[in-house]
């Protein structure tokens, strides 16, 4: 036979309780079971573990190096379906993200900072991506969330709303648009551009509707870097109107509301499935659709 937790159990139970009736009483079995477990985990181990004496059993030198043996072993066992459980249940666990820029830097962080605050066990992987990277990434499996623009990109998904945004035009102070409170984006296009990650395709897209070519001077990878190049004059840029706010109090900038519908920019969560998710991950996924 080998050694299994029910027997090392019975064996402790019978030690702290004393007597082998007591033990059987407390684990909820008969006293012959227990009687036929001890002696197959003597036999196991070729050595006498309990003395009887005329108030019950006492253990032996051997029954009391086992006594401390197994207390640690069943801690561990408990410890093991705690660990276990925990996973189960989404508080220990991993979970991979795939997020755009503009997600990240105005909601995400946030929203990141107190899901990990409430649930300190998971470990959180983010890879910043474009958007269309971003649901091919989760519809490929290497990303369980991901959190981009609604647009058009071909994959099965679930999606959920997230955030909204709005874009707005950035210029430097004492640009002839500058004393504007909003400006048409047809009025722009004689203007050099720059050309950041991410904005440029909507930007694109929008002056191909109008029959023009958008004219990019300069391209960018961040909105520090965005905001340096338009308060030199170098080009005017577009950015989300939080960021543009914050930049233009700190730089010598003056953001413009744009007056076009697609200037409006909403957010979504993607997985593959709801169903498929792990309990971390779906966890993550509810602290998202929280309504604010």
């Amino acid at each position: 036979m080998k050694i299994d937790p029910v027997s090392l159990q019975l064996f402790v139970s019978i030690v702290e309780e004393g007597t082998i009736s007591a033990a059987a009483e407390r684990e909820h079995i008969v006293p012959s079971a227990v009687s036929r477990r001890l002696a197959e985990l003597e036999a196991t181990l070729q050595t006498s573990l309990l003395r009887r004496t005329n108030r019950g059993v006492e253990p032996t030198p051997a029954g009391l190096a086992l006594l401390s043996l197994a207390r640690g072993v069943l801690h561990d066992l408990d410890e093991i379906k705690v660990q276990m459980s925990s996973y189960s249940q989404g508080l220990r666990g991993q979970i991979r993200i795939f997020a755009s820029m503009s997600a990240i830097t105005l909601y995400l962080a946030q929203d990141l900072a107190a899901f990990v605050q409430a649930h300190p066990h998971v470990q959180i992987h983010l890879e910043q991506h474009l958007s269309n990277a971003v649901t091919k990434g989760v519809a490929e499996n290497n990303a369980d969330v991901g959190i981009s623009i609604s647009s058009p990109h071909g994959f099965e998904l679930d999606s959920f709303p997230y955030r909204s945004y709005s874009l707005v035009l950035l210029v430097p102070r004492g640009h002839p648009l500058a004393g504007r409170q909003s400006v048409r984006f047809r009025e722009t296009l004689d203007l050099p551009y720059i050309d950041f990650t991410g904005v440029n395709v909507r930007l694109v897209s929008a002056a191909n509707e109008l029959g023009r070519t958008l004219n990019l001077r300069l391209h960018v990878a961040s909105y520090e870097a965005l905001c340096a190049m338009v308060e030199v004059g170098l080009g005017i840029g577009v950015l989300p109107a939080s960021l543009a706010s914050y930049y233009a109090c700190t730089r010598d900038l003056v953001a413009i509301v744009l007056d076009e519908p697609w200037a409006r920019c909403d957010l979504n969560v993607w997985v593959r499935s709801t169903d498929a998710l792990t309990p971390a991950a779906q966890l993550f996924l509810d602290s998202l659709r929280v309504p604010r």
